[in-house]
């Protein structure tokens, strides 16, 4: 028996209510038996960097597990990078933002979550928790699975191409930040994660 352990990170101001994120969860709960147990973990993530990959570290390193998989979207990924080189596990990232500290630097301030409203205050010293967890590269792209849309209208699907040189790529043409078709790609994250 084979048992999988698989970290879901949403993005900056989402939550694991975000239509990916419940859209992936659906699909791996319907894969998991009892034979190969499949542990699904998609947390609210916190407005701290640094206590977000606190609380995932604690997770993974507390659940029993023979194979760990992490797939995040947006800052999701750029935590994914982090996450993925700790633990030499295969990543999916999802339009990831992979110089984090730099894309977020102008959001300081008070936010909103997206889908509550819910206000939270991104604070000056998140951006240099970020760099504290900056992957410059990656060691083994074999590992990594992109998504990237080239209509993203948040960050530069260029800059993702390159970052993930020689990993499994999945281009989109037009689509934007969220995905919006990502239903239609689905089976393609499942098929690189499969076990």
């Amino acid at each position: 028996m084979t048992s999988t352990l698989i970290v879901y990170l949403h993005g900056f101001r989402s939550s694991p209510r975000s239509s990916k994120a419940v859209i992936t969860g659906d699909a791996i709960k319907a894969l998991s038996t009892l034979e190969r147990p499949i542990e699904w973990y998609c947390s609210q993530l916190l407005a701290s960097p640094k206590d977000s990959i606190d609380m995932v570290v604690k997770h993974i390193e507390e659940s029993i597990h023979d194979r760990l998989v992490v797939i995040g979207s947006s800052l999701g990924g750029y935590y994914t990078n982090y996450l993925a080189e700790k633990y030499g596990c295969k990543a999916v990232v999802l339009n990831p933002a992979v110089r984090a500290p730099r894309e977020l630097a102008p959001h300081v301030g008070m936010l909103t979550t997206y889908d509550t409203d819910e206000p939270f205050d991104f604070r000056r010293e998140y951006i240099d928790e970020l760099k504290l967890l900056q992957i410059e590269q990656i060691s083994n792209p074999g590992r990594y699975l992109l998504m990237a849309a080239k209509g993203d209208e948040l960050l530069d699907w260029k800059e993702m191409v390159d970052f993930y040189k020689g990993s499994t790529q999945l281009v989109l043409e037009g689509s934007d930040h969220g995905i919006t078709e990502y239903q239609e790609h689905l089976p393609e994250v499942i098929r690189f994660i499969s076990f």
